[in-house]
């Protein structure tokens, strides 16, 4: 029985002994493929990166925006009527806002009429004229008959004086015509000052008719601007959108100015991406883009790079910073630029301005050439 043990024991220590150095054979199998593997993983993610990595440009300091305008009144007075609900969408026109106009209205009635009694005046002005007119042709005759009887009584005086003085006329005579030449020539002189007078009132009528037709004028510019007033009491949508914050409600007095609501142009949507001045060095306007929208989780939508800001977001701040004073830090300043958003209407109507984006702009000279040309193909 012991000799049977002992020879057991000894086949299984045999085995153990022959088995131990299978192990490690069997782990180097798995380890060389593995090796060879990521050695290839490693190899390609180089190449990609060498090819195409380094010419990305990333940021996610990137946020969708619109040109949104703020509706509010040009004239105050209190609301009547608000023809929009919130985040309803409006054309180019729309009524959005009525004010009480009664009494816009009211001055526009009094502007109407003082443009009638403007154009009366210069009727009676137009009227007078013809009638002064007249009254300077009398005054023409009558100073004309005046200088004839004035010339009459002369000769009679040189014509008597003679005889008077040889005794062939009496004194008395002569004294009548020289009384008779006094008269006429003072009727002359009141003949001519009536027709300086009649001239003077002619001018005078000219600067009526004038003064008449500026007052008009002033009347006519005075209702124009009733008027305006008066169309503005209905606040209209001058872009087409999205109504957002509106505050109005029926009742509310308004100031000129006051804010009622906002109208963003959800449709014209665009991305503006703040990159580093250390990444657009190689941007151009024209180069692709990938956006991923945070919003978004369906897949990246695609965009063009549109435009660059003409200097960084720190110079357009509201204090801009004074780097000539005090101790400097440098610090890495970013850039906006203008992504254009190349997607479809369904897509479209889920952006919305505020919405974070991480962006991926490719800087790869002929991939984007090649983009640009396939473009101007496709539009040609």
């Amino acid at each position: 029985m012991p000799s049977v043990t002992g020879s057991a024991s000894n086949t299984d220590a045999s085995q153990a002994t022959a088995a131990a150095p299978a192990r490690p054979s069997k782990v180097r199998r798995l380890l060389l493929p593995a090796g060879v593997v990521l050695v290839i993983v490693a190899i390609l993610a180089l190449v990609y990166w060498w090819l195409v990595g380094r010419f990305m440009q990333s940021t996610d300091d990137a946020y969708l925006q619109a040109d949104s305008v703020t509706i509010a009144p040009k004239v105050s007075g209190y609301i009547t009527d608000v023809y929009v609900g919130d985040n309803v969408s409006v054309k180019v026109g729309d009524p959005l806002v009525r004010l009480d106009g009664r009494q816009y209205q009211a001055a526009l009635d009094q502007a109407h009429a003082t443009i009638d009694a403007r154009k009366a005046d210069i009727l009676r002005a137009k009227a007078g004229v013809p009638q002064q007119r007249a009254a300077i042709e009398q005054a023409k005759a009558q100073q004309q008959v005046a200088m004839v009887n004035g010339r009459h009584a002369e000769d009679e005086v040189r014509r008597y004086g003679p005889l008077a003085t040889t005794g062939a006329e009496t004194g008395d005579q002569l004294s009548t015509l020289i009384t008779n030449r006094d008269q006429a020539r003072a009727t002359l002189a009141a003949d001519a000052a009536a027709l300086d007078q009649a001239q003077a009132r002619m001018a005078d009528l000219d600067a009526q008719l004038l003064q008449a037709q500026a007052q008009l004028e002033v009347a006519q510019a005075s209702a124009r601007q009733a008027q305006l007033d008066m169309q503005h009491t209905l606040v209209r949508s001058t872009l087409a959108g999205r109504v957002g914050d509106r505050t109005v409600r029926v009742g509310q007095y308004a100031q000129p100015g006051t804010r009622m609501m906002t109208v963003v142009p959800v449709q014209s949507i665009y991305l503006t991406a703040n990159f580093k001045e250390t990444q657009v060095g190689r941007m151009r306007a024209g180069q692709r883009a990938s956006l991923h929208v945070d919003a978004l989780a369906d897949g990246d939508l695609h965009g063009v790079v549109d435009s660059f800001a003409p200097g960084t977001g720190s110079q357009f701040a509201l204090l801009p910073p004074e780097n000539a004073t005090g101790n400097f830090t440098k610090i890495v300043q970013r850039v906006p630029v203008r992504i254009r958003i190349d997607t479809d209407e369904q897509t479209r109507k889920l952006l919305v301005p505020g919405l974070s984006v991480t962006v991926d702009v490719d800087t790869r000279p002929a991939h984007n050439d090649r983009s640009v040309a396939s473009a101007g193909n496709t539009h040609g």
